[in-house]
Parts: structure tokens; sequence; C-alpha cells
């Protein structure tokens, strides 16, 4: 994907710039008196958000994460689609699907009336994704860069079937100290704990992590908070369009056998996701379609 032609129609002066990122994907800067972010094409995956005056990326990205054709990028926002976890149908087909490790095509950006920066990112099916996903479909992530961070992952069924869908925003949050961590607003809420095969579980108090998490919270609250007492700081996280999340760390041992993560990336990241998984399925009719959003913002502990 040539920049000179995506800037000439999509770089606002002073907003947004196309520039070759990493493994000569096209990266998006975005800035403006709100905040700064940088967004993948490859992926449609936003890799950093910091809202003006923060000390600190609200978004992890690891440092050995791959830019490589087919491979995800391990950090920012992945998103997972159409099928959230393993291959639903169990024909080998690629976890998490195959958004995340695709190019994306730039739809539009804009500067808006308040001063934050819109971008419009998307694509549609084609013979290889029919070959792995048989629907006709149309992707859009609306993605707004503010004082906060907003995303909106649009699932079009441009066919004449209904098609289900599980999804998610896969956030890696940046954090001092993942002993310092904890996630508020899950209290009494029930879970599927997959590193402990699949029981359901109930959560008592905040969620702590001393070890490998990996569970799928189901009738959670709209509003989630992320304590980083690391950082002296909350991420607060508003969902619209989902009924379950997802809070995972791999903890050390994981984290020592993935070659795109360094070993102790585990004590400085999260990933609270925004999600419709495991019974939280979606189904979208015939020229209908689908709104998944999250917010992202910091204030202080």
């Amino acid at each position: 994907m040539d920049i000179a032609p995506l800037n000439a129609e999509y770089g606002i002066t002073g907003q947004v710039e196309f520039v070759a990122g990493k493994g000569d994907f096209p990266y998006i800067q975005v800035t403006n008196r709100h905040g700064t972010a940088g967004i993948s094409v490859y992926g449609g995956q936003v890799l950093s958000f910091k809202p003006m005056g923060a000390g600190q990326d609200l978004l992890f990205l690891s440092e050995n994460a791959y830019y490589k054709p087919g491979k995800a990028i391990k950090g920012g926002v992945p998103l997972c689609w159409p099928w959230f976890g393993p291959d639903p149908e169990g024909q080998g087909r690629p976890s998490h699907g195959f958004a995340r490790n695709r190019l994306w095509q730039v739809k539009a950006t804009a500067a808006l009336s308040g001063g934050e920066t819109q971008v419009i990112l998307g694509f549609g099916d084609t013979e290889d994704t029919r070959a792995l996903w048989p629907h006709a479909f149309e992707l859009v992530l609306e993605i707004t860069v503010g004082a906060v961070l907003k995303l909106a992952l649009v699932s079009r069924n441009t066919g004449d079937r209904p098609f289900d869908i599980t999804q998610a925003l896969h956030t890696y949050f940046s954090i001092g100290d993942i002993t310092q961590t904890t996630v508020l607003g899950l209290e009494g809420t029930s879970y599927i704990d997959k590193v402990d095969g699949g029981q359901v579980k109930s959560q008592s108090g905040a969620v702590a992590i001393t070890s490998e998490v990996d569970r799928i919270y189901q009738g959670v609250p709209q509003e989630l908070v992320i304590d980083d007492g690391g950082l002296n700081r909350r991420i607060h996280i508003t969902a619209s369009g989902s009924k379950s999340a997802v809070v995972w760390n791999p903890w050390s041992e994981i984290s020592a056998t993935m070659a795109d993560l360094e070993d102790h990336d585990y004590t400085r990241m999260i990933c609270v996701e925004t999600t419709n998984a495991a019974d939280d399925v979606v189904t979208v009719p015939p020229q209908g379609a689908y709104r998944l959003e999250a917010t992202y913002g910091v204030g202080e502990e």
C-alpha cells in the first residue's frame, strides 16, 4: 500500500499523517489537542493511545511483536473476528478469526468539531475470506481519538442469510506492575476459568493477578476499571454491545515461551477485553449490522 496516495486523500495537516511503519505496513499517526494515537492499517489495529499530559501510553505494545503478513501484532487492540478463541467448528482455521492478520483499507478520516480525530478502516469479504468463512460481510472499525479513545467495531451482513459471530476488542493495557493491579467491577459475576479446564466459578472481590489468568466473565456491567497502582492511575473501560469480558495475563512461564513477548512483559500488561464470547453469541440478520463499542480513558487514583 503506497503511502503518498493515502496522505493525499486521507491526510489531515497537523492531525493525520501516514508513514511507513514496521514491516512496511502503513501506519497512521494521529495528533490533536486532546492526545496522540498510532494505528496500524494492517490488522485494523490501534497500537498506541496517549491522552495529552499522560505520563505513559494507555496501551501495551511488545518490543518483540511480529510485523509480518499473516501474523498478529502483539499489543494495542487486536481485533478477534468473526470468532473469538479456537475455531468453533474445529476445522483448523486460525484462532481468533482472520481480521487481525490482514491488511485493511482506509475508508475515511475527519477532524471533528470538538477537536477529536476520527479514522475509519474496513474490509469486506473476498475469495480468501469466503474460503475460511462462507459469508458476505463488511467489517468497519471507527476510531475516535480525543481525551478518551473510542472504538466501534461494526459487523454488516451484506448477504441473504444470517450469520453468527463471536468477537473481541483484545485490548492490551500498559500497567506499572501486575502485582499492584486489580480489575474492579466484576465482583460477584460468574466466569469460565480456561486455566482450570473451563470450570465455572464466581468472582470474589476485585480481580487480582498472582498466576496465569484466562477467564471469560459473563453478564458483566458496562463499566470496568483497572486500578493501576504501579502508575497511580485508573483506566476506565465503558462498553456497549457486550455481555461478556475477558481478563488475560500469561504470567511468567507462558510469557517466556512466546517469541513475540519479552520474558518480563507479563509484569507490565493486562488484557481486559470487551467481547461477545462463550454463550454471548451475536446473530447478524441479512442486510443487518451489529456494533461492539468500547471507550478507554485514564484518571488518577
